[in-house]
C-alpha cells in the first residue's frame, strides 16, 4: 500500500499550489534564475514540477481539491477566455493565418489514429486510445481541452499518467525545436518567398486596439468576472448534465464544456466583453495555470517505465502534424512565424502560443493570442472527433475490451 503524501489537507494544497505557481513567476522575472526559463517557460516547470512533487510523496496523485479545480476552477477559466476572444479580429487574421492553424490541427487529428494503428499490436492496454484521445485535446488548443476530453472519454488515470510524460517529453521539446528555429526565420521565409503583408498590418491594428483600450483592473471588474465566469460556467456545466450522451466521447462533462465555449463566444459579443480591457484573460490564465498544476500532480515518474512505447506514438504523431504544416506553408508561401504558431497554437494552445509567438517577433505577441485561443476554440470538438477515430482503431484490435 502506498505511502500518504505529505500534504493531503485540499486547503492546504490550494495554498501550497498557488504559492508554487506565484514562485515559478517570480523565479522567472529574476536573476540569474531567468535564465532557466529563457527556453523553457513558466508553464513547462508549472506542469512538470508537480509530477516530481508527487512521485516524492508530497503531493497526493487524487484530491478532491482536484476535482474542484476541474469541476468549476477550469470552466471558469475557460468562459473568461473565449469572453475575451475578439472574433472580429480572429476573422482578420485572413484566410493564411487560419489555414496554417487548421493544417496543423489536420494534421493532429489524422496523425493520431495513424500513429495509434502502428503501435496498436505492441501496445498491452486495450483502452489506451483513452489516453491519447485525452492528449489530442492538449495537441488541439491546450491543457483546458486536455482535460475536457479526459473526463469526457472517462480516461482512467493509470491510462492517463502516461500522456502527462508524453505531453511534456514530445510536445515540449517541439516547442523547444521551434523556439531554436526563431534564429532562423529570415533566411526560412527568404527561401520560401514568404508573403508578409497580411501578417504586418494586423499587428499594427492589434497593437493601436490593445493600446487605447487596456485598462488597470478593478474591484467591480474582478467581482464580475467572478460572477459571470462562475455563475455561466455553472448553469452550462448543469446544463450539459441535462443533455444525452452521444458515443464514447460525448459525454454529460463534454457538453457542459461545449456549452461553456458556446456561451462564452456569444457573450464576447455583448457588452460584457468589456470584461478584458480589465483583465478577464489574465484573471483566466491564473485559473489555467493552478488547474495545470494540479494536472501535472495526477502524473507520476514511475509512469515513465510504461510510457516507452506510448513516446513513440507521440513522436510518430508530431511528425505527421509538422509533416502537414511544413506542406502547407510551401503551399501557402506562409511565414515560419505562421507555421511556428500555427503549430502551437495547436500543440501548445493558448498559453504557449503568446509565448512562441514573442520570440519569434516581439512586436507579434498579440497574433500569437489569438492564433492560441482560436486553436483552444476548435479543439475540443477536433479533439473528440480524433478520439472518436482512435476509438474505432482500438475496437479493431480488441473489440469490445476497449470501450
Amino acid at each position: 500500500m502506498a505511502e500518504p503524501a505529505l500534504i493531503n489537507d485540499p486547503t492546504a494544497l490550494l495554498v501550497f499550489f498557488a504559492g508554487f505557481v506565484a514562485l515559478i513567476f517570480v523565479l522567472a522575472q529574476t536573476r540569474p534564475f531567468d535564465r532557466l526559463f529563457r527556453y523553457l517557460p513558466p508553464i513547462v516547470w508549472i506542469y512538470l514540477l508537480p509530477v516530481v512533487l508527487t512521485t516524492a510523496g508530497i503531493t497526493p496523485a487524487e484530491s478532491a481539491f482536484y476535482d474542484w479545480c476541474t469541476d468549476y476552477l477550469m470552466p471558469c477559466s475557460l468562459l473568461l477566455l473565449v469572453l475575451a476572444t475578439d472574433v472580429p479580429a480572429i476573422r482578420r487574421l485572413g484566410p493564411l493565418a487560419a489555414a496554417m492553424l487548421l493544417s496543423g490541427s489536420v494534421g493532429i487529428v489524422i496523425g493520431g489514429p495513424i500513429a495509434l494503428a502502428i503501435f496498436q499490436p505492441f501496445l498491452d492496454d486495450p483502452q489506451i486510445w483513452k489516453g491519447l484521445g485525452a492528449l489530442s485535446g492538449s495537441w488541439i488548443g491546450g491543457l483546458s481541452n486536455m482535460i475536457a476530453i479526459k473526463e469526457g472519454v472517462g480516461a482512467p488515470d493509470d491510462v492517463f499518467a502516461p500522456m502527462i510524460i508524453v505531453d511534456s517529453v514530445v510536445g515540449y521539446g517541439w516547442m523547444s525545436i521551434i523556439i531554436l528555429l526563431s534564429g532562423y526565420q529570415n533566411r526560412i521565409d527568404r527561401w520560401n518567398r514568404a508573403r508578409r503583408e497580411e501578417l504586418d498590418a494586423l499587428n499594427q491594428r492589434l497593437q493601436q486596439v490593445q493600446a487605447e483600450n487596456a485598462r488597470p483592473i478593478t474591484l467591480p471588474a474582478f467581482a464580475s468576472m467572478l460572477g459571470v465566469g462562475l455563475v455561466a460556467s455553472w448553469l452550462c456545466m448543469r446544463g450539459g448534465e441535462l443533455l444525452p450522451q452521444v458515443g464514447s466521447v460525448l459525454s454529460h462533462f463534454t457538453w457542459g464544456i461545449l456549452l461553456v465555449v458556446a456561451v462564452g463566444l456569444g457573450l464576447s459579443f455583448t457588452p460584457i466583453r468589456r470584461l478584458e480591457h480589465r483583465g478577464a484573460t489574465p484573471v483566466a490564465y491564473g485559473g489555467l495555470y493552478l488547474m495545470v498544476a494540479t494536472m501535472g500532480a495526477g502524473g507520476d515518474l514511475a509512469a515513465i517505465a510504461e510510457a516507452p512505447l506510448v513516446l513513440g506514438v507521440g513522436v510518430v504523431w508530431i511528425g505527421i502534424h509538422v509533416a502537414c504544416l511544413f506542406l502547407a506553408m510551401r503551399l501557402l508561401r506562409a511565414p515560419v512565424f505562421l507555421f511556428a504558431t500555427g503549430s502551437m497554437g495547436n500543440v501548445g494552445g493558448v498559453i504557449s502560443t503568446p509565448v512562441v509567438a514573442g520570440v519569434f517577433q516581439p512586436a507579434l505577441a498579440a497574433v500569437g493570442v489569438l492564433m492560441g485561443v482560436l486553436g483552444n476554440l476548435v479543439g475540443t470538438p477536433l479533439g473528440l472527433l480524433c478520439a472518436q477515430l482512435m476509438a474505432w482503431v482500438a475496437r479493431a484490435y480488441h473489440g469490445a475490451a476497449s470501450l
